[in-house]
């Protein structure tokens, strides 16, 4: 068995898909690891490190790429890179289905192929949720972004000179990211509110010491998914939404957006009129900028400045703490791979127990089939 991993290739991704950790783990599983030199260098983990635990450091992408049985990446493989897999061979990552390649790319490879952003949120799958485990850093990621393009303290300082009121900031999507921005902004000092659609987070705001925001007369009806997301809310809903966020966000210093609908482009929650009562030097962190922005006007990849307020639409949040990111993605992948390999310990094989809830729910191609019911033909991505 034959365990492979490759530097990621796409622009700004500072991850890796194996730590030295989890390539000591699947060596004691009996599996032959291999990593290209130099794949885990952004994330400190030196060619040394995977070696000294029992790896095999080859010096180029296809080396590994014809051999391996088992491929984990953190995005979705390039084409060329998915031309140059062994076929027959597994595929891991977080592969973004409705992008390039796409499943039928996949199947058409003879890759199986699983992506990781759609296991079930069940207690047995927490330990393979790399979207909770990346969101938890991107919302701390953001916070501490957002204070180095403020012009201002987060936290009320008393001077000799005056004193400095503290910076007001709301967070909007209580998910794992809007979570961990509030007890960060908290932390720093700031007086914070936050609002969602589900009416459940309301418990979780306030237990971070934030004031939730909501509509009081209008119900949002089903808002949220078996898995525990967010669905988008009624119209009526929107309009009084909107409403009350106009009021709310006049009187804030720095926004978040982290507001997410699984396969769907992200919820417009911030619109050019609101933008104009803020005052000049707030800043809007929005974290759902690479699913097409929470806020009009914001631009991946970039900070651009409307209306005297700073729009900071910076890709890959959690990528801007590749050890701690990668260390915790690479260990979401092996609980994953216990799913995948079967046998006694030291020599483990791939023999996925296909009826598995998770197995299935991750699945998108098998045996040269888009298996995946979102994707079969005329739902999903070429």
């Amino acid at each position: 068995m034959k365990v492979g991993c490759i530097r990621e290739c796409r622009t700004g991704e500072t991850r890796v898909a194996v730590s030295p950790e989890t390539a000591g783990k699947f060596c004691a599983l009996g599996a032959e690891v291999l990593v290209e030199s130099g794949a885990g260098g952004e994330s400190l983990f030196p060619d040394e490190a995977y070696a000294k635990v029992g790896a095999s450091v080859l010096g180029s992408a296809p080396e590994i790429l014809t051999q391996a049985d088992l491929l984990l990446k953190v995005r979705a493989p390039e084409e060329k890179e998915l031309r140059t897999m062994k076929k027959g061979a597994a595929l891991v990552g977080i592969l973004e289905p409705n992008g390039t390649p796409g499943p039928r790319a996949y199947a058409e490879a003879n890759i199986t192929a699983f992506a990781m952003e759609f296991a079930p949120r069940i207690t047995r799958a927490q330990s393979m949720d790399v979207l909770s485990s990346q969101a938890n850093l991107a919302g701390y990621k953001a916070v501490l972004e957002a204070s180095t393009h403020y012009p201002r303290m987060f936290p009320m300082m008393m001077t000799a000179a005056g004193a400095i009121a503290p910076a007001r900031v709301f967070v909007m999507g209580v998910g794992v990211a809007g979570l961990q921005a509030i007890a960060t902004a908290k932390r720093l000092g700031a007086i914070v509110s936050a609002t969602d659609v589900r009416a459940a987070t309301k418990e979780q705001v306030e237990s971070l010491g934030a004031t939730f925001v909501t509509v009081e007369d209008v119900d949002a009806g089903d808002s949220e998914t078996e898995g525990g997301y967010a669905k988008e809310a009624s119209e009526e809903y929107r309009r009084a939404q909107e409403k009350v966020v106009r009021e709310h966000i006049a009187k804030q210093d720095i926004v978040i957006t982290a507001a997410f609908v699984p396969g769907r482009p992200a919820p417009k929650l911030v619109t050019r009129e609101m933008l104009s009562s803020m005052r000049d030097g707030s800043v809007i962190m929005d974290l759902a900028v690479e699913q097409g922005g929470n806020c009009e006007g914001s631009q991946a990849g970039e900070v651009v400045v409307e209306q005297g307020v700073k729009l900071v639409g910076l890709r890959n949040m959690a990528g801007r703490l590749p050890a701690d990111a990668s260390a915790l993605y690479a260990r979401n992948l092996f609980a994953f791979s216990g799913l995948l390999l079967q046998g006694e310990e030291g020599a483990k094989v791939f023999a996925p127990d296909w009826e598995d809830e998770i197995v299935q729910a991750t699945l998108l191609t098998r045996d040269g089939a888009v298996v995946h019911p979102n994707f079969q033909t005329g739902k999903g991505a070429a």
